[in-house]
């Protein structure tokens, strides 16, 4: 398929710049991959379509608050940091991306907080926009990473063009979260509450736990009309024998298994045996997924309503059905469906 199979105008009113009141109190469009047919619920309702014994796949990683504002050194010039993950931890090396990229050269100190407390230099060029820091700190480790949580800012995406609020902390994190280093949420988890949860258990629902720490990769753009030119970056995946022996379980009794998100679907599909089971990886990927593909591990997935041309539609096309996928987008713009991350949900089965 072609990129410009994935082109299509939002209307700027439908992306959705806060959460719901409610985790669970979003919209939830159903769509059957089977015949195209669509249903709206609420998320809440995502509790018909299973029974006993089905499992959900869910990611546990943690956004930590990967945006930090720095001051160069002489100028003065305000710098955003974002952190994308460490490097190494003994000599406090972090890969970051610096924005306005060009103000940043090798050798350069960027200074943090109010007091200049914390003071970083710049070792490396990775990429054009992207940078190697060496963040000059003389105290433990622990203290270190105290001191650029609280300077870091929740890394809301940029298309959430308003100040971030505490209350996004929370929000802009699952309830399942536990493994910290992702720079960004994977959304789809965003819509489970500790109620929900709780409610799915009492009706013998499974849940097997994997880590996929999301990074920018999935968000950068396609820039080839052909796709099997695109490069995606890649993301550290681990998957243990626990999660690959409840959702295998759940395979061989013929029970429904739902991959909540995009970034979990392509760390499972990572690591996929002969017989289409799942196995343990400790590794990375940057696996992409798009039409034609033939998934092996799920049978069911919830997502949120994704932008244009980006390489999560099109692995939601390819799970769905190109036709499907492209025919309940229109439905949802058509019925003011909310898109992105704080936005709307699909559930596809």
């Amino acid at each position: 398929m072609k990129l410009n199979a994935f082109k299509f105008n939002l209307p700027k009113e439908q992306i959705a710049l806060y959460p719901t009141k409610d985790r669970d109190g979003s919209k939830l469009m159903v769509l059957h991959r089977k015949d195209g047919k669509i249903e709206h619920k609420k998320f809440k309702n995502i509790l018909d379509y299973f029974t006993e014994g089905d499992t959900f796949i869910l990611n546990n990683t943690k956004v930590f608050p990967a945006r930090m504002w720095g001051n160069k050194e002489k100028t003065g010039a305000k710098i955003e940091v974002f952190m994308l993950r460490e490097l190494n931890r003994e000599s406090l090396l972090w890969d970051v991306i610096v924005d306005p990229a060009r103000k940043i050269r090798i050798g350069n100190k960027l200074y943090f907080g109010k007091d200049d407390e914390l003071v970083a230099e710049v070792i490396d060029n990775t990429t054009s926009r992207g940078r190697t820091l060496r963040f000059l700190f003389d105290g433990p480790y622990d203290e270190f990473k105290r001191t650029i949580t609280e300077m870091g800012e929740t890394p809301l995406p940029r298309y959430i063009k308003r100040e971030t609020e505490p209350s996004d902390a929370e929000r802009y994190q699952t309830i399942y979260a536990k493994e910290e280093g992702a720079v960004a949420a994977p959304t789809a988890g965003l819509h489970f509450s500790r109620e929900l949860m709780k409610r799915m258990e009492l009706q013998g629902i499974n849940f097997a736990e994997v880590t996929v720490h999301v990074g920018l990769g999935s968000f950068r753009p396609v820039e080839v009309e052909d796709l099997t030119k695109h490069k995606m970056d890649s993301e550290q995946v681990i998957i243990t024998k626990e999660a690959c022996e409840i959702v295998n379980r759940a395979k061989d009794n013929k029970k429904r298994v739902c991959c909540v998100g995009t970034t979990t679907m392509r760390g499972i599909e990572s690591s996929v045996s002969t017989n289409n089971h799942m196995k343990s990886l400790n590794g990375w990927t940057n696996k992409f997924i798009f039409p034609p593909y033939d998934f092996s591990v799920a049978d069911s997935m919830i997502t949120n309503f994704h932008m244009p041309e980006s390489t999560l539609l099109m692995q939601v096309a390819a799970f769905g059905g190109y036709e499907h996928v492209w025919n309940a987008y229109k439905v949802a713009i058509k019925d003011k469906y909310r898109f992105f991350s704080y936005g709307d949900a699909m559930l596809i089965i």
